[in-house]
């Protein structure tokens, strides 16, 4: 049986939030576990830009961008309707995180490689929007009203990111936020998709993922 094949870096918060949704999904597909130092040249191949998530499906297209793995993954299968209502606001908090928060994301975490600011800058900057979606979280159970939606899965990955630069800064200033987020980390569906794999050698076989059967 030939399986849609997708290259993946565990850390990655893109290609976490691609895992996110094969698995929610519970799309069956083979996994190639990456090293970003060491870009194995299928990848180069299927997308020059090298970055992860990667995912080629069964008729040869390439999807290389990871919202774009959602949303495909959810046209497939949204059993829980993520992606059926306030898709407009849900879009623009994507756009913002993918955008401006990255970027700001970016200049915390690797602050010494940006020079025009401090860390406390830094920590202030992405921690204005921070504020904006803990804010929200006071007032819902989830960014986007009281149910999950695609939009809680995308973000998910970055603010955990962001969380562990200083984890104690994190939860002292945003507890709405941390307790959504622990929620997620501590789920079936985040701890199923944070499995270590071998990486993948070229010219092998990489590994069935079948989603059905680690979350039954």
């Amino acid at each position: 049986m030939i399986h849609p094949i997708l290259y993946s870096f565990r850390r990655c918060p893109y290609a976490i939030r691609a895992r996110l949704a094969l698995a929610y999904s519970g799309i069956e597909y083979e996994h190639r576990e990456i090293l970003l130092k060491n870009r194995p040249d299928e990848l180069i191949e299927l997308s020059p830009k090298g970055t992860v998530p990667v995912l080629q499906l069964t008729d040869g297209t390439v999807i290389d961008e990871s919202i774009d793995v959602m949303k495909w993954a959810l046209f497939q299968n949204d059993r829980d309707n993520w992606y059926i209502d306030k898709i407009d606001e849900q879009n623009s908090f994507i756009e913002r995180n993918d955008g401006e928060f990255k970027k700001r994301l970016d200049e915390y975490k690797y602050y010494v490689r940006f020079q025009d600011g401090t860390y406390s800058d830094y920590q202030k900057a992405v921690g204005e929007i921070l504020a904006t979606y803990d804010l929200i979280l006071a007032n819902s159970n989830f960014l986007c009203g009281e149910k999950i939606r695609l939009v809680d899965m995308a973000l998910l990955p970055f603010i955990r990111q962001c969380a562990h630069v200083d984890l104690d800064w994190f939860n002292d200033h945003f507890p709405f936020l941390s307790k959504w987020m622990e929620e997620f980390k501590t789920s079936d569906l985040f701890l199923s998709i944070m499995k270590k794999y071998d990486v993948w050698e070229s010219q092998t076989d990489g590994v069935i993922v079948n989603w059905n059967s680690t979350q039954s």
